[in-house]
């Protein structure tokens, strides 16, 4: 499960086996690492709800070797802010069960939460999965000439105005008309002449 899709031939290794070893330690030293209870900032709560979502579409495709590598992306993201909460722990622990059971059942006894076996399937907050900024390509005559990140929310024509004033393509747009401005999805074309 941990190395490749789950209905192809895969030559066993005993390599592989240490690489999953390392995970399950990773996973099992993240008990040090517990600040507080509840959600932490938004970034990392839009993180563990997209591995929610990946995680359980992942398993109702059998897809385990990419559900375990979303569960490993998240595990990652956890060492590098240095800290996670007890529920981030305990979304892990459930999302990791069904492919470690015994690993995850002492973790979850650890935090003091009821048997896995009784616990509900975490579901994933669709809100927390939406960009609050996006990041524009802006392209004059179809090059890229910079990247501005603006709010969601925005209209095209406040998108339009953001990426004529930005900075980096200042130089391209001197001395030129404007013939056009085209804003797509995360792109904005300005058109010279």
């Amino acid at each position: 499960m941990f190395m490749g899709a789950f209905d192809q031939p895969i030559p066993w290794n005993e390599q592989g086996t240490r690489g999953c070893r390392r995970f399950l330690d990773r996973v099992w030293m993240l008990q040090d690492m517990i600040q507080g209870t509840g959600d932490t900032d938004a970034d990392m709560k839009k993180k563990v709800h997209a591995t929610i979502k990946k995680v359980g579409e992942d398993y109702e495709r059998m897809k385990y070797n990419t559900a375990i590598a979303a569960m490993m992306a998240l595990v990652n993201d956890f060492y590098a802010k240095g800290s996670l909460t007890k529920d981030e722990l305990h979304t892990l622990v459930l999302l990791l069960a069904p492919v470690a059971p015994h690993i995850c059942e002492e973790i979850n006894e650890n935090l003091g939460f009821a048997p896995l076996h009784h616990a509900p399937w975490p579901v994933y907050d669709e809100s927390a999965l939406v960009d609050d900024e996006v990041e524009f390509g802006i392209q004059v005559n179809g090059k890229v000439r910079g990247r501005v990140t603006l709010s969601a929310s925005l209209e095209p024509k406040a998108i339009e105005t953001a990426a004529l004033a930005c900075e980096e393509v200042q130089p391209f747009l001197e001395g030129k008309t404007i013939r056009k401005v085209i804003v797509v999805k995360n792109i904005v074309n300005i058109v010279v002449g």
